[in-house]
């Protein structure tokens, strides 16, 4: 078979989802409705500013818990490598346990609604470890506890974050959406672990986690103040008003889709390879390399300056290469890049660790912008949420697996081998990707 006979069969099969989708008559005027939007150009759309803004906050306040909580566990409450390694599967845990079921219930809830429901769960969750700390009843299991539940409402969210962003801003308009979230995220992470360390110095781990409490809080009032009105949820009626039947449509779309399960398990083995270097950098960071808090904040802050690169040249890049290139060809770069953090020693080549961190940050946001915008267009609108839970329940599934799994080869062998088999392991996930139909297309076909 030719190549031009393979991407014809290929975007015939693409299309054959969605044609079997029973909602297929609503499409033409949900396919109106989003496209209205996409007229208004993003910097003058106050919503999707208001979206923005709050997420942009709230990444901050994130950033510091991402670096401050791990550094609570080692520096406040002496935890092991096991013990850390625990805490960040803890915290990806939720994706495995309760995404499947929260796509049906995204689909029938009021989407604008739950995120700001989740946003002050969250708030409340982050708050209780400062206060733990100041009443000196912080425990290794509150940590658990609060990573844990904060996972499971962060799931809902970011399920309901995803199939909303559509409604928000129209399909027209979603690369350009997604890129200039992606480079305010990295700019977040930029500003972040910067904060976060500057914090620790001064008040403590615990105490700079207060920062993303109150982030929470503003992210909750910019989703207030969002006006643009959201489609009720379409009615289920019989079998599919089984919550098990709704996850299975939602699998079966994802594992049926040609090139969608292929991105889906590339991306699912990298973030199992991904998250055992996650849960040992800062054991790495701090007890092989001995670098100080400000130290740690600088260099993943300096890493964070890839991602906001990757998120300002995505659109453009997309547009000069193809989006199915731009998923591909930058997964052939992550595990080799991954590689330079096990180099580092101490001392000035603690910079290895940077610039490592800021390469893949770069390929990161270049891939997830591109996939992420890509499963949002090929999906019809009903169907958003239970598509996103099946991806991120494979996707993130094998994070909290990875995370142990690297805490316990990270006791046993060494936090630098096992960094640097996982660093190789990251690598072969592109496979899935390099040897699928989508290699063979400039762009991704539309549904």
């Amino acid at each position: 078979m030719t190549i031009e006979a393979v991407e014809q069969a290929q975007q015939e099969q693409v299309q054959e989802p969605v044609r079997e989708e029973p909602v297929q008559a609503q499409e033409p005027v949900q396919e109106q409705a989003h496209e209205t939007p996409g007229a208004v150009s993003l910097w003058r759309h106050r919503d999707f500013m208001l979206l923005w803004g709050g997420q942009t906050i709230s990444d901050i306040g994130s950033s510091v818990t991402q670096l401050t909580l791990p550094l609570v566990a080692v520096l406040v409450l002496h935890a092991t490598t096991f013990q850390v390694g625990l805490l960040t599967a803890a915290s990806t845990l939720a994706f495995l346990l309760v995404a499947l079921p929260a796509g049906p219930i995204v689909d029938r809830a009021a989407k604008h609604r739950l995120m700001m429901w989740c946003d002050l769960g969250r708030m409340v969750l982050t708050a209780s470890i400062p206060i733990g700390a100041a009443t000196g009843l912080l425990t290794l299991g509150q940590l658990y506890v609060v990573a844990l539940a904060t996972g499971v409402l962060s799931v809902f969210f970011a399920i309901a974050y995803q199939s909303y962003l559509p409604v928000l801003v129209g399909k027209n308009e979603l690369v350009d959406a997604n890129g200039k979230l992606g480079t305010t995220q990295s700019f977040a992470q930029l500003v972040g672990p910067s904060l976060g360390g500057l914090l620790v110095s001064l008040v403590g781990a615990a105490r700079a986690i207060v920062t993303d409490a109150g982030s929470f809080a503003i992210s909750a009032l910019s989703l207030f103040l969002i006006r643009t009105p959201e489609e009720k949820p379409t009615p289920v009626t019989g079998e599919k008003r089984n919550l098990r039947a709704e996850i299975i449509e939602g699998l079966r779309f994802v594992v049926g889709h040609p090139i969608l399960r292929k991105v889906v398990a590339s991306t699912a083995v990298s973030n199992f390879f991904g998250s055992i270097t996650m849960a040992l950098q800062m054991v790495f960071l701090v007890r092989v390399l001995h670098a100080a808090p400000w130290v740690i904040g600088l260099v993943m802050a300096g890493s964070a300056v890839g991602g906001l690169i990757g998120g300002l040249v995505a659109n453009r890049l997309g547009k000069a290469i193809g989006t199915a290139r731009l998923i591909w060809v930058p997964a052939l770069l992550f595990g080799w890049t991954g590689l330079l953090i096990p180099l580092a020693q101490p001392g000035w080549s603690t910079i290895l660790v940077a610039v490592g961190f800021t390469l893949l940050m770069v390929i990161g946001v270049l891939y997830n912008t591109s996939q992420v915008s890509y499963r949002q267009t090929i999906c019809p609108p009903a169907l958003l949420g239970r598509m996103n839970a099946s991806v991120r329940w494979i996707m993130w599934g094998t994070m909290p697996l990875g995370a142990a799994l690297g805490g316990v080869l990270g006791t046993y062998f060494g936090v630098r081998p096992v960094m640097t088999v996982a660093a190789l392991g990251d690598w072969a996930a592109v496979l899935f990707v390099v040897f699928s139909p989508l290699r063979k297309l400039r762009d991704v076909p539309e549904a």
